[in-house]
């Protein structure tokens, strides 16, 4: 059997082959355990043995538990290396109203569900107008807009500006009823401070003929839009996603650091990532507090981490109510294992700010984002917050894609040889200059992510739906 032990401090290793008894990407015993002892991976506590665990023994839920205590003292113990900014660039669509894109795509958003059909129906029959260097057109639909309460009524406006404020989007057209709570005024006063004169509006309400309507104005943003052209842009004006799903046992072993070298190699050339998903941080969160910038940025992440956990418990669930029944067969037994391999992808550099929900990216550097773990509801966040992209590691595989190339990393050979047409990259082999040179790649529009015909974009409601 191949095995891996990430560190010495551990008492388990990962079989990366698997036998009879200890599946691929599981656990097992390096000596005897006695219930009770911690089980500790990547250095860390990851769980409590239930019972006596002999050496060389399956390590698993059948006997082990989460350590997790809800009520935890965090402390700001700063520690991350300091990063020399050198000089890169790559060819994006730069924008003299913010950062560059990676895509030249119009954007159709309605302000509430009710016109979703009408959305749709814009998105097809403008497909005619595509040409040049124009990438798409996409309508951007979703179910809320009315009815919602409060701070879901105020999210729901915010989280549709900020996809609207995305450099991908070169234009946006913004679709409303008219009567409906999240209304087209409210829109306009939020985007007013941006300046933006790549954006327009209309009520159906308000139009004999809405489609009619609609379509000349894509008419005439793809008239302008097919004339971009792309330039050498700054590594300073990229921001990446970081995003996992469908993890496994190999996600902390193989996808998770690559990615983790990537975002250091962005941030080191000036550029910018986000990391979300708070509930797949609960088990590690005194590390990334650590990273810190400052006292000022850990005092605003460790309210960020508790405010989450208060959550959870209000709602009448404990913290650590994950992982999912994949990540269990995939190998992850508790969730501190699970958010350990998590936060490989932000790397080793530091965190220079906390973001709320819908909010943009103001930082150079690694962001820490408040957003749930439910993989289109994080990558709509990461999106609509400024990524131009979102990588994600996977080692179960989906096919879904938010609203930006969402490039799916499987963990594993399996998944990467099985789901050929989900999975863009196999880390497993842990090449760090080829996953670097598709992404270039896909920065510069040379690839295309196997899932970029899909569009989709999720809201993170927390309130009452009337």
């Amino acid at each position: 059997m191949k095995e891996v032990i990430i560190n010495e401090k551990d008492n388990v290793g990962v079989s990366l082959d698997g036998n009879d008894i200890i599946p691929a990407g599981h656990k097992f015993a390096l000596k005897d355990i006695k219930k009770g002892e911690y089980i500790y991976k990547y250095g860390e506590i990851i769980g409590r043995a239930t019972e006596d665990i002999k050496k060389g023994e399956w390590v698993h839920t059948h006997n082990v538990k989460s350590h997790l205590d809800e009520k935890v003292e965090y402390v700001y113990t700063p520690s991350f290396p300091e990063t020399d900014v050198k000089k890169a660039t790559f060819k994006g669509y730069k924008r003299k109203y913010g950062r560059a894109g990676i895509r030249n795509e119009i954007y159709i958003i309605p302000t509430v569900g009710c016109v979703n059909n009408v959305c749709k129906r814009l998105e097809r029959l403008s497909q005619k107008f595509i040409s040049g260097s124009i990438d798409g057109i996409f309508a951007l639909t979703h179910q809320f807009g009315c009815s919602q309460l409060g701070e879901d009524n105020e999210n729901i406006k915010k989280l549709l500006c900020s996809i609207a404020l995305n450099p991908n989007a070169s234009f946006v057209l913004f679709v409303g009823l008219g009567c409906e709570n999240n209304s087209l005024d409210g829109i306009r006063e939020y985007l007013k401070p941006y300046g933006r004169d790549n954006i327009e509006f209309f009520n159906c309400q308000d139009k004999e003929d809405e489609i009619e309507y609609g379509l000349k104005i894509i008419e005439s943003f793809a008239e302008k839009a097919k004339c971009y052209k792309r330039e050498e842009v700054d590594f300073k004006e990229l921001c990446i996603g970081l995003k996992c799903g469908g993890s496994d046992g190999y996600s902390g072993l193989t996808a998770n650091p690559l990615v983790g070298r990537i975002t250091d190699k962005v941030i080191s050339f000036g550029g910018s990532a986000i990391l979300t998903e708070v509930p797949e941080m609960f088990g590690a969160e005194q590390l990334l507090m650590n990273k810190c910038a400052n006292k000022e940025v850990f005092e605003k992440y460790k309210k960020m981490i508790e405010n989450f956990k208060d959550y959870y418990i209000k709602q009448g669930f404990p913290v650590y109510e994950n992982p999912s029944p994949g990540n269990k067969k995939g190998g992850i037994t508790t969730l501190e294992e699970k958010s350990l391999g998590c936060i490989e992808k932000a790397g080793s550099t530091k965190i220079v700010d906390v973001l709320a929900y819908g909010d943009q990216v103001k930082e150079r550097g690694v962001s820490v984002l408040n957003a749930p773990g439910n993989d289109l509801i994080a990558a709509t966040a990461l999106a609509a917050s400024g990524c131009q992209i979102v990588l994600f590691t996977t080692g179960r595989g989906t096919p879904f894609s938010t609203f930006v190339p969402t490039m799916k990393i499987a963990t594993n050979d399996r998944i990467s040889s099985f789901k050929q047409t989900w999975i863009d990259f196999n880390a497993f082999a842990m090449d760090e200059k080829s996953l670097y040179k598709l992404i270039i790649s896909t920065l510069e529009g040379d690839y295309r992510c196997k899932a970029e015909d899909i569009r989709e974009i999720a809201f993170y409601k927390t309130g009452v739906t009337l």
